[in-house]
């Protein structure tokens, strides 16, 4: 089993939160090819069957969808699902990372409670999915003592293309760069406005963001930053029985953005 990296890192910010749990032990598979968005097939190593299964993830996946990666997968409860086996974890780069994009807000919302976002521990009950903006809602919302709001959207981030540095995006979100606008939006309406980046991946120190992949959100990004939208990160630690978010890590503002 591969453990969780260590960066030593004097000034991580470490404190012992909810870890997302598999539901019941992963199944270790290579994988043979990932395609139309959501499905993959792979070879389940135990057996040597070969079959497909659900990609949670809509974006490019660069660097985690290599034919023969090792992969492991989770298996539904619900009997009636079409593809019982979903796409949890890749070997990357000797390391773990998680790739699906439906954990990142309970993760998110795990290490907001636990504190480990230094600019973010004076909020009470968090809400998720709150309706704002034009026709979007934001992912988690609290309140701060002094009432003010505070809307949190959390974006999903695996991929490293240099050693210890996590990028986001790893295709174009033209919804991503609405979203930045919207959260400026609220800051000049008297609110707080936080992007919040989840790292699915044990081995990375530090964010940047992907200007050469989504040059159009790099911009929106350097605008909303001027505009008082705050940015943040979480780097989580992984092993085959679940991932938790574990480290503070820095958000590296574009050159435009300063």
């Amino acid at each position: 089993m591969l453990e969780p990296s260590k960066i030593d890192d004097p000034a991580a910010r470490r404190y012992p939160t909810g870890m997302v749990d598999f539901a019941s032990p992963l199944l270790p598979a290579r994988l043979l090819r990932r395609y139309k968005r959501f499905l993959a097939d792979v070879v389940i190593e135990a057996s040597g069957e070969e079959t497909t299964v659900h990609c949670p993830n809509p974006g490019a996946m660069m660097g985690l969808k290599e034919p023969g990666s090792r992969v492991w997968l989770s298996r539904s409860a619900n009997r009636a699902r079409k593809l019982p086996l979903t796409l949890e974890l890749v070997e990357a780069d000797g390391t773990l990372v998680g790739i699906n994009t439906g954990l990142p807000n309970r993760l998110a919302e795990d290490a907001i409670g636990a504190g480990l976002v230094s600019a973010l521990t004076d909020i009470g009950t968090l809400r998720r999915e709150v309706k704002y903006g034009i026709n979007s809602r934001i992912d988690l919302t609290g309140t701060q003592t002094d009432g003010r709001t505070v809307y949190i959207e959390v974006k999903n981030v695996h991929l490293m293309r240099k050693a210890s540095l996590a990028e986001f995006p790893d295709c174009v979100t033209a919804r991503g760069a609405k979203h930045l606008r919207e959260l400026a939006d609220q800051v000049e309406a008297g609110h707080r406005s936080v992007m919040l980046y989840v790292v699915q991946r044990t081995d990375c120190d530090r964010i940047a963001l992907a200007e050469d992949l989504d040059p159009a959100y790099a911009t929106a990004f350097a605008a909303a930053r001027r505009r008082g939208v705050e940015a943040y990160g979480v780097r989580c630690d992984i092993t085959v029985n679940g991932i938790d978010p574990h480290v503070e890590i820095p958000v590296l503002d574009p050159p435009q953005s300063r």
